[in-house]
């Protein structure tokens, strides 16, 4: 099965996870087919990225965002296992620091953008600002906003405001913004908790939270509905990848990025005359 990044791609106002699939038809008939499918897919990765770091015309900017257990950690080990470290970065934004928390809450995530030439990397990111905060809005009272800002009428409206300005901001200037949202049904995500508990070395994976958290899965889901709808644009679009199936979706994650990265386009810097002339002469030098 040919994975085409477009049919994953929500660009539009009326994203509803309802109707979005956790589970497609597999791109691959046994296991060994996927790890070679990765490993071409890692390969063109690291050749991409190698372009991309030489021309530096372009920032990358990877999103993840998904409930615990739908396999952010290793989409991301798995999908950029062969890019080069010295061109990439990872973060991962979990509960903010007492610094964080008297900054407004892009800061943080702001702080650690990618260079051109990069690719940064982020295992969730300001995008928690609208769904963990809005399912438990009690998080709000230790941020010591200013009474203004939170008008209860506008002050989600506001927030996907921020982030669709930022990177609308982020895009005009080179920034280029691919966000995945990996789609787990609540029944597998009650397995992967499941072989937490009885594999010993998946125990440390396993926290008592995520038990109390279950119970609001449904307002996670409407939550993460409403922040695709509000903040999926065509320069900044979702990719709900359905991720019931961990080795599909990391396929289709890479093949996302592989996509995207070779519609910009790049080539390597070209040497003018005098560079050339340069070169030449240091040539000369080595062969003496």
């Amino acid at each position: 099965m040919k994975i085409n990044s477009s049919d994953f791609k929500v660009i539009s106002s009326k994203a509803d996870l309802r109707h979005l699939p956790t589970r497609v038809k597999a791109t691959f008939k046994s296991k060994g087919q996927y790890r070679k499918i990765l490993q071409a897919h890692v390969a063109q990765l690291s050749s991409l990225q190698q372009l991309h770091y030489a021309s530096a015309k372009f920032a990358i900017l990877l999103i993840f965002q998904g409930m615990d257990g739908a396999g952010k950690d290793g989409a991301i080990r798995h999908v950029m296992s062969g890019v080069n470290p010295e061109g990439c970065e990872v973060f991962s934004f979990k509960q903010p620091s007492q610094e964080e928390l008297k900054h407004d809450f892009l800061w943080r995530t702001t702080c650690r953008l990618p260079e051109r030439g990069r690719i940064g990397i982020f295992n969730r990111s300001y995008y928690e600002e609208v769904l963990i905060t809005r399912v438990h809005p009690e998080i709000l009272n230790t941020q010591n906003l200013p009474e203004h800002s939170l008008d209860v009428k506008h002050f989600w409206r506001d927030r996907y405001r921020s982030i669709v300005e930022l990177e609308e901001h982020l895009h005009r200037n080179g920034t280029l913004i691919i966000k995945f949202f990996l789609n787990l049904s609540k029944k597998e995500r009650g397995k992967r908790f499941l072989e937490r508990i009885d594999e010993p070395d998946k125990n440390w994976k396993f926290s008592t939270s995520d038990i109390k958290e279950r119970k609001y899965w449904k307002d996670y889901m409407q939550a993460h509905q409403e922040c695709l709808s509000a903040t999926s644009a065509a320069h900044a679009p979702w990719y709900p990848i359905p991720a019931d199936d961990k080795d599909n979706a990391r396929l289709i994650v890479s093949q996302v990025v592989i996509d995207v990265l070779t519609e910009l386009k790049m080539a390597y810097p070209k040497s003018d005359a005098k560079r050339r002339h340069e070169l030449q002469s240091i040539r000369e030098q080595l062969i003496e």
